[in-house]
């Protein structure tokens, strides 16, 4: 039995690789790869995990190990100080979120003729977008710190956290009693939480000073702590997944928290591929066609109606549509939570088998989508965007014959990042400059300041047509998106502007772009702050109390912009 399992083991993970690999060069999301390969050994193809019910036990607990794991390094990034950093915009638009995707997802679910649990399942799967996948294509693309981007992990941040409570209270619901005993059964899960983060800020930090010393045992130790909490809430009849990303939670207020889910991952990463296999061979049984128009429909309204939500929600708190638009396009997907609560519907009898094929097929499907819709989002926003004029918030909008009037020697797009250094030089100067950005709340911060400021964003053609560009002495973009800049030149040779153009670019080839098409001088961020250093260590030598006295200088201004870029 052992020289078996050890075969399928390495079969199913010799497919996964080469369904990776393949999905690497089609631009394909890892989770997409594993579900496939799960598709692939499960009872629809080879049957690898149905051979054996021994061996479907083995990957069914490695399975329920990768969740523990998976939960537990995404609990050591879920600090609870985290809600208070994301931002109003992000609160309101997760909640918001959840509460009509979800309620919707249910209607639909209850229209075509699901009953109430299953809806309910399916409409809370339908909720939760990937943080996976998300920051994953937004690093790629190095859009995690634009202001989308920003808004997209508050969303997301908001939506583990939901995640985490339905993990908890679902099990309550399984318990059968009345209210009175979920009351206390519910009482007793918080005490229990409260407890252990509790003592794990008082003793536990303490205590991980001294593991940290050793590195294999500060390793040992997640593993244990990981572990020991899920089999404790699973024994206490709450769920294993609960326990897991409660034990990363108490941990995330430590100082080793980023080496801690550093030295874990590699081994979350093993039994979350096991994991995603696992849930992929769950699409079995008949594959009619009425599964298939479903999976299709709940696609269809995750792909489309998720971002028409999200961007609905975000019109109303001020934002334009096109921060809109791809902040929406980007949670089109469901998550790695939704398939984990399908699961657990599943291990404790509330679903059948054809709803984890639903799962499987949606997560398929959504994720497959969307993560070539997010790649190029900015592409079919400037192809659509005439037809979203639904979602521009009009509250901010310029009035064209006031700015036309107005003249300004110099004119800065964009207050975040390198902007907020820009705009106090420019404070100095004997020039008349305006900032234009497009988070309303930077607006509004930089007008009570008594500054002059411009709601809009620099790839909006419309919005460029508008502002006084031609009797402008010096632009400059702080905005390191290579269309914008690309859109902004063009508009300044149309007019045959004299004006000096100053463009930002995260990568040397990016800005060789730049410069073909006659763009003056473009920043480079790391290439100036290597420069910087390089001149600073030249000035200073070795003196720790000069650098001591730049850091405190430095450590002001990054206070300063801070407080001053109101982060959302």
């Amino acid at each position: 039995m052992a020289q078996e399992v050890l075969v399928y083991i390495s079969l199913i993970i010799a497919i996964a690789a080469f369904c990776a690999v393949i999905a690497r060069f089609i631009r394909q999301p890892p989770i997409i790869a594993y579900l496939i390969a799960g598709i692939i050994v499960g009872p629809l193809f080879l049957n690898f995990i149905g051979t054996s019910s021994e061996f479907s036990d083995i990957i069914n607990i490695f399975a329920h190990i990768g969740v523990a794991f998976l939960l537990f390094i995404v609990g050591l990034s879920l600090d609870l100080r985290v809600l208070k950093e994301v931002g109003g915009v992000s609160t309101f638009a997760g909640i918001a979120e959840i509460i009509l995707t979800g309620g919707i997802g249910f209607l639909i679910a209850l229209g075509i003729g699901f009953g109430s649990t299953s809806a309910l399942y399916i409409g809370a799967a339908l909720a939760f977008s990937s943080t996976v996948v998300v920051v994953k294509i937004l690093s790629d693309k190095r859009e995690i710190d634009t202001l989308h981007g920003r808004i997209a992990l508050g969303i997301l941040i908001v939506e583990d956290f939901v995640a985490a409570i339905a993990l908890m209270v679902i099990p309550l619901l399984d318990a059968g009693g009345n209210l009175l005993f979920i009351l206390k059964n519910l009482g007793l899960v918080i005490a229990l939480i409260l407890a252990i983060l509790i003592g794990a800020s008082l003793v536990l930090n303490r205590f991980m000073n001294h593991l940290a010393r050793n590195q294999e045992a500060l390793f040992l130790f997640g593993i244990a702590w990981a572990l020991v909490l899920a089999t404790l809430f699973d024994y206490l009849g709450f769920s294993l997944e609960i326990g897991a990303l409660i034990a990363g939670m108490s941990l995330a207020s430590s100082k080793y928290t980023l080496e801690l889910g550093g030295k874990i991952k590699p081994l979350r990463d093993f039994f979350v591929v096991l994991f995603f296999v696992f849930f992929g061979s769950q699409l079995a049984g008949e594959i009619n066609g009425a599964l298939i128009k479903q999976a299709i429909l709940f696609s269809l309204f995750v792909i489309i109606g998720k971002p028409l939500i999200v961007m609905t929600v975000l019109r109303i708190a001020g934002y334009k549509k096109r921060t809109n638009f791809l902040a929406g396009s980007s949670l089109a997907q469901i998550s790695e939570f939704s398939l984990i609560l399908v699961l657990l519907g599943f291990t404790l009898g509330h679903l059948n088998q054809e709803i984890m094929s639903l799962a499987v097929m949606i997560a398929i499907i959504t994720i497959g989508v969307s993560s070539y819709s997010i790649y190029y989002a900015h592409g079919i926003f400037n192809k659509i965007s005439h037809l979203l004029g639904i979602f521009e918030n009009r509250k901010h909008r310029i009035d064209s014959r006031k700015r036309g009037e107005e003249h300004y020697d110099i004119i800065l797009f964009g207050y975040h990042r390198i902007g907020f250094k820009v705009l106090q030089t420019l404070k100095k100067m004997n020039k008349t400059f305006v900032v234009v950005d497009y988070n309303p709340k930077v607006v509004l911060s930089l007008s009570k300041e008594g500054l002059n400021t411009i709601y809009g964003d620099a790839g909006d053609k419309d919005l460029l047509t508008e502002l006084p560009l031609h009797k402008a002495k010096l632009i400059i973009s702080t905005i390191p998106e290579e269309s914008a800049n690309l859109i902004l030149r063009e508009r300044l040779k149309e007019i045959g502007a004299k004006a000096t153009f100053i463009a930002t670019a995260e990568q040397p080839r990016g800005a060789l772009d730049l410069y073909k098409e006659g763009i003056d001088y473009v920043l480079i961020p790391h290439h100036l702050g290597g420069d910087y250093a390089s001149h600073m260590i030249e000035e200073f030598g070795t003196d720790r109390t000069k650098y001591k006295e730049k850091g405190k200088i430095h450590k002001h201004d990054l206070l300063k912009a801070k407080n001053n870029s109101n982060f959302l």
